[in-house]
């Protein structure tokens, strides 16, 4: 049904029901599902006197302005974030995001995905070797937790936590 014909009202009336989404869609939406909208408020918010101030710095290629004007919203980006947080949690935030970044960049410079690699090895664990699921789940978090410590070979023989520290550290953020 497109959307120009769609009457909210319809349930109402015998018509379709809405469909009941989980919490975790329901978040998953309100996360990633409006960050088209909130690029259009910081469009707003920002542009124009970013254009502004691109314009007055003597940059010396478009390449240069391009990168300006990305480090300007990056940056303001990151304030805003840090700034929307209690006092208490920013600093948490924060290092989850640096955390998340060494995971990201740790990937872009080894050519992997850890987080999958890390599934792979974890389904290798077989289930019927336990006697019961609770003994099972904690097997998983058990392996989970020390897969991080364990020198793998796509990192060249660095073990995953290192290697993120290694990461962060190049970029001020250990």
């Amino acid at each position: 049904m497109s959307d120009e014909y769609y009457d909210p009202n319809a349930a109402l009336f015998a018509g379709e029901e809405p469909e009941q989404k989980s919490e975790e869609q329901e978040a998953f939406e309100y996360v990633y599902g409006r960050n088209p909208n909130r690029v259009s408020a910081l469009t707003d918010l920002w542009f124009e006197n970013l254009m502004t101030k691109i314009n007055e710095m003597e940059l010396p290629s478009e390449e240069a302005k391009m990168k300006m004007i990305f480090k300007l919203t990056a940056g303001g980006i990151l304030d805003m974030l840090g700034d929307s947080q209690a006092p208490g949690v920013a600093p948490d935030v924060m290092c989850d995001l640096d955390m998340f970044m060494g995971l990201a960049l740790t990937n872009l410079r080894f050519k992997v995905d850890l987080l999958r690699e890390q599934q792979k090895a974890l389904q290798t664990i077989d289930p019927d070797q336990f006697e019961n699921d609770e003994e099972y789940v904690r097997a998983l978090s058990d392996a989970e937790d020390a897969w991080w410590d364990i020198a793998q070979p796509m990192l060249d023989k660095r073990n995953p936590r290192d290697a993120i520290k290694e990461t962060l550290r190049k970029y001020g953020l250990e």
